[in-house]
């Protein structure tokens, strides 16, 4: 038996008893999306180090076979399920941005409707909010499409809600913006931190690149934090903030997140000094005129979704219990998942900030990797086993870095997409991975256009000629088993992978190539025979 020393043995009993006040606090402050990164720099790196610095220090990977790591199985379901909202939910921004900019109105006949219970609950809206909600034709006619043509929309809205809408609620109150600006999102992104709209504005608060820039987001090859739902919150709760302060309305601050407030002047001006939102709304931009019935037909929807009859799904526990650690390495989310048994596609949902599925190390910056908090404990008690893996990956294989910050060098081509073409194909051709033409070239799914420039780092320079047969003659085996003609597509790497236990090299040696480039028709000896 083992015995840990005494000092362990004290920080792991502290430890549980944190847990176990944690467990007593109301609702309220357990629904927090992040579990205040405190209790690690406190707790669970003293017991790491405590574990590290003595005899018992950690030799292997596996932790959860080491320390028995387990997971409270019911709790993991819970989070299997709700991480399962979150990816199915995606495609809706598309869906959602088609509904501003169309508009479409409604056949009347269609519903059995009451424009007069619409405007009660309108007015009783206006009473509790800074908003200026009147009821008028226009604002009806979203209603209405949200509540019938929308509906499964609005539902899945409402599910997903549950677990973004505690993290807006509080930086909206820390910056004393109305709460039901929350709403904003659902209309910008469909509550998608990845989405990226057709003029580039991305993420929950759809920013644009330079508006991201000024409101000090980190946007580079890498990083994208307008993706990131907790400092583009911040972000924008600061901006909406700044826009109120020159109109002294919100509706008017709404209208100038989303075109500018260079449009919004215009349209005032246009309007003859008018301030009021629909007064000045017909000289908007179409996509904004769209934009404010939107948000209040949304609000509408959320206030009163149970009167209307929309279903929410039952979510028995609304968040996630995550952490952060800073990366010390160069790390992608392939890696971590290898490591830490995890699911890239959960990796994407807690790091949505990162583009091309890896996180930086830059000397000066903190880069911060999030996870369950089942998947951190793994990560920081294996640490330095992890980075030393990755550190010694990257000297064994050709670097993995993308294109994008990798230097030019004689070694890398640029091949053009051709008809026919697939990522299978492309890599087999030059005797590497798909996913690492992926990673050079920043490529997230697998499909390819005809004429797209890929930069390759093949495994031996690919010249452009054909195989070379040295001078020395070569006779073909008798035996039609140990002869292999090239086909179009073919090359030395895929012909070696066709026939067990033969390498490139022995195709080279007994087939005299000086090349890897092949022509059709050739044929090739696969022994090194001549019988």
């Amino acid at each position: 038996m083992i015995h840990l020393p005494l000092r362990c043995i004290v920080l792991v009993s502290l430890f549980a008893q944190v847990q176990i006040l944690l467990a007593q606090q109301p609702d309220s402050l357990k629904r927090q999306i992040i579990i205040d990164s405190v209790l690690v720099d406190s707790i669970a790196k003293p017991i790491v180090n405590s574990i590290q610095d003595s005899p018992f220090k950690l030799l292997h990977l596996d932790a959860s076979k080491k320390y028995n790591l387990e997971d409270l199985e019911q709790a993991r379901k819970y989070d299997s399920l709700w991480m399962r909202e979150f990816i199915k939910n995606i495609p809706l921004f598309d869906e959602m941005q088609e509904e501003v900019l169309s508009q479409t109105p409604l056949n009347p006949e269609s519903l059995i409707w009451n424009t007069d219970t619409l405007k009660l609950r309108l007015e009783r809206l206006n009473a509790k909010t800074p908003f200026n909600i009147t009821y008028n034709p226009s604002l009806e006619a979203v209603i209405k499409s949200f509540v019938v043509r929308k509906r499964n929309l609005m539902e899945k809205m409402l599910t997903i809600s549950q677990f973004y809408f505690p993290l807006f609620e509080q930086e909206l109150d820390n910056q004393d913006i109305p709460l039901e600006m929350k709403y904003l999102a659902i209309v910008e992104s469909a509550l998608n931190p990845k989405a990226r709209s057709r003029v580039g504005a991305t993420g929950l608060w759809q920013f644009m690149y330079g508006t991201g820039k000024e409101m000090k987001l980190k946007i580079n090859s890498y990083v994208d934090e307008r993706s990131d739902p907790i400092k583009s919150t911040r972000a924008a709760a600061q901006y909406l903030k700044r826009l109120h302060k020159i109109y002294d309305d919100w509706d008017l601050a709404l209208a100038a997140y989303n075109s500018g407030p260079g449009n919004v002047n215009k349209a005032i001006r246009r309007s003859g000094g008018q301030k009021n939102y629909w007064n000045i709304r017909r000289n908007l931009p179409r996509e904004t005129a769209g934009y404010v019935p939107a948000f209040l037909a949304t609000m509408y929807v959320f206030e009163y979704a149970d009167q209307l009859g929309l279903k929410r799904s039952p979510v028995k526990q609304a968040f996630f219990e995550t952490d952060t650690v800073h990366v010390k390495s160069f790390i992608t989310f392939d890696q971590i998942a290898k490591l830490i048994d995890a699911d890239v596609e959960e990796l994407r949902v807690l790091n949505p900030s990162y583009k091309l599925d890896a996180i930086p190390f830059i000397k000066g910056e903190q880069n911060a990797l999030r996870l369950t908090s089942k998947a951190m404990g793994k990560f920081v008690a294996n640490e330095q086993a992890i980075y030393a893996h990755i550190s010694k990956e990257l000297k064994a294989k050709e670097s993995p870095l993308p294109a994008l910050v990798k230097q030019a060098n004689e070694n890398s081509i640029r091949y053009s997409v051709r008809s026919g073409d697939y990522l299978g194909k492309i890599a087999a051709r030059f005797g590497v991975g798909v996913s690492q033409i992926k990673q050079w070239n920043g490529i997230r799914g697998t499909s390819l256009r005809i004429g797209q420039r890929l930069t390759i780092y093949p495994r031996n320079t690919v010249k452009p000629t054909h195989a070379v047969v040295k001078s020395k003659s070569f006779t073909l085996p008798k035996d039609p088993s140990k002869i292999h003609e090239v086909k179009s597509g073919d090359s030395l790497w895929t012909i070696s992978k066709k026939y067990l236990g033969i390498s490139v090299e022995d195709l080279q040696k007994w087939n005299g190539l000086s090349s890897h480039n092949l022509k059709p028709g050739t044929k090739l000896r696969l022994c090194n025979c001549s019988s």
